[in-house]
């Protein structure tokens, strides 16, 4: 069947062709995988490219002190993998030494909050068991924009505009670095990241005389040193927190030296004759899965976004799978729960829970033979402390914003597939500008991801040494009769998987085109916990695109639904690629939200 209309005039074309096809949220990142594709690399080589071209041009949505998760297939081998760049929390992050802290919630910007990083160490290893290229090549896109020189984007420009009296004040590398003539660059203004280009040309260097793998793994082993060593002298230092207060973080050189990415099988569930995989439960990757196995169970015209009954009906079900997330997905989730929580009886149980009225609670599932979900204590207020934190909701202005002002850090995605049918798609995130302050010796700081750790002993997503936070970052990868046939994702934090669930829906069960399912109005709740400091909820909360139409948006008041109006382009910055495996042909599509994203292809 087909949904309401898709929308009439496209802001863009779906791309076509049959060579190579890249997708992500800036548009040199995608030119530069693109080049690589041009130049005989795979998709491989080409995502690995515009990752460090990311780092470079998105610093404030994400860095090399960051993290990552990727969802992959090889041409070999249509078999979904994970790559799982997500570091763990330090050997001293315990719950204790936070509360001995005087916190209760893990800071939302500061190195106390920094897991260890772990996105280059993953890019590095896809590189090198599954890309063609040697690494000097591959970075030689992210060092030219280094130390070239890239122009700013004015979204950079009004980050550190809106952090400017934090870093003035505390951290000072921080201004340094971005105010270096004591003023905030003006938008399309050259500005360079010199330090970190030349430790990418440090990496280049440890390779290029060996064995493709053994350069590799050589310039990995180069990054943990140079990176533990930085870290541990640089974070211990205390410095101001978003809690207002100074704390020293807790990172070593040990911490970095035992962290290594690694590849885990992909989560998925069957959705309308489609394979959907997600990475784990150490993620929010199953929302996505969960929500799709609730609406599978309604009729076709149930589950259009555009319509008044199609979006209450998709809220309701993402909150009921976002409530499961907060109450049992965690690092050791056993195997048994998450087939439960992933089974069609479940869903029906969770299905029959949705009504006609928008709920206004935070409402988990029960196992057999289980404890009773534990959630812990929710917050619809707070007082900021000092910016830098969590990720975006809505989008004002241009400036990446929650629904109370404060500025946050988000997220990059790019997606990349090749003539030979490899397909990759990748969510970096963390190391933001305005994450920590700047390490001067390697021209970056540290991620936040330990944010999404409660404090709370009895949580599945609590802080404990070694393990992973929670993540938040959740790429997709489709496939129809054992094939790939997209690759998708996007930044957003909390709604990264509720966006996404837009374009699935639209796309699989609506006939929209992949271009025309993002450029369609989206939607999301806010009802359910905030996975980033301060933590906090709108109990019914729903945001909406203005796009979405006066009619459905007063009907989703009516049935309760506590609407927030974002504008008319402001939620989603999705971008997919596509195959036919049966014809070879490739296509690509991108965000037009925010004049940044881009999908480039032949």
């Amino acid at each position: 069947m087909s949904f309401t209309p898709a929308p009439p005039h496209l802001t863009r074309p779906d791309l076509s062709g049959r060579f190579g096809m890249a997708a992500s949220t800036h548009w040199l990142a995608s030119s530069s995988a693109q080049a690589v594709l041009e130049r005989g690399g795979n998709a491989f080589d080409a995502a690995v490219a515009a990752a460090f071209v990311l780092h470079v041009v998105e610093p404030h949505l994400n860095g090399p002190g960051g993290d990552m998760t990727a969802v992959f297939a090889t041409a070999d081998d249509p078999t979904p993998v994970v790559l799982m760049g997500q570091g763990p929390a330090p050997a001293a992050a315990t719950i204790a030494h936070f509360r001995a802290e005087g916190l209760d919630l893990v800071p939302g910007a500061g190195a106390l909050a920094a897991a260890v990083p772990g996105a280059v160490d993953a890019w590095l290893l896809l590189l090198r068991d599954h890309g063609t290229w040697a690494l000097g090549d591959v970075l030689e896109y992210a060092i030219d924009y280094a130390l070239g020189g890239h122009p700013v984007l004015r979204n950079v420009c009004t980050t550190i505009g809106t952090v400017e009296q934090l870093f003035r004040e505390h951290w000072t590398t921080s201004a340094d670095r971005w105010m270096p003539e004591g003023r905030i660059p003006q938008p399309g203004e050259i500005v360079f990241s010199r330090t970190y280009g030349g430790l990418l040309r440090e990496l280049a260097s440890a390779a290029a005389d060996l064995a493709r793998e053994a350069g590799i793994d050589a310039a990995r082993a180069l990054w943990r040193e140079r990176l533990g060593r930085a870290a541990e002298d640089f974070a211990h230092i205390p410095h101001r927190h978003s809690d207002g207060a100074d704390h020293a973080g807790v990172i070593t050189v040990q911490d970095v030296a035992a962290f290594e990415a690694s590849y885990e099988p992909a989560v998925s569930i069957e959705f309308r004759g489609h394979t959907i995989a997600k990475t784990g439960p150490w993620g929010q990757g199953p929302v996505l899965l969960q929500a799709l196995r609730i609406l599978d169970g309604f009729d076709d015209a149930r589950l259009d976004p555009s319509t008044e009954l199609g979006a209450h009906t998709v809220l309701e079900a993402l909150k009921l799978a976002l409530a499961d997330r907060d109450a049992w997905y965690g690092e050791d989730i056993d195997p048994e729960l998450l087939a439960h929580l992933l089974s069609e009886e479940y869903a029906a149980e969770r299905r029959a829970l949705i009504g006609d009225a928008a709920s206004h609670e935070v409402r988990p599932g029960t196992a057999p033979g289980r404890p009773e979900p534990h959630l812990p204590l929710l917050r619809e207020t707070y007082e900021p402390g000092v910016g830098g934190v969590g990720e975006p909701t809505v989008k004002v202005d241009g400036l990446e914003t929650d629904a109370r002002g404060v500025t946050r850090g988000d997220t990059c995605h790019l997606d990349v597939v090749d003539r030979w049918g490899n397909i990759v798609s990748a969510t970096p995130s963390g190391g933001w500008l305005q994450s920590s302050p700047e390490i001067p010796e390697l021209g970056f700081c540290l991620g936040t991801r330990l944010q999404m750790s409660w404090l709370d002993e009895p949580s599945p997503s609590r802080l404990q040494p070694g393990r992973r936070p929670r993540t938040t970052l959740t790429p997709t990868l489709v496939l129809r009769d054992g094939a790939p046939v997209m690759a998708l994702g996007s930044p957003g934090g909390d709604q990264q998987d509720q966006w996404q669930l837009l374009m699935l829906l639209r796309v699989l069960v609506g006939g929209y085109t992949p271009q025309q399912a993002i450029d369609a109005p989206a939607l999301h709740t806010t009802s359910m916990h905030g996975s980033f400091w301060p933590r906090t909820w709108t109990p019914g909360g729903a945001v909406v695109e203005d796009r979405l139409g006066a009619e459905v948006i007063a009907g989703l008041e009516s049935r309760g639904h506590v609407v927030t109006r974002a504008g008319d382009w402001a939620l989603g910055r999705l971008s997919a690629v596509t195959r036919d495996p049966a014809s070879g042909q490739l296509g690509a599509a991108a965000n037009p939200r925010g004049a940044q994203g881009y999908a480039v292809g032949r």
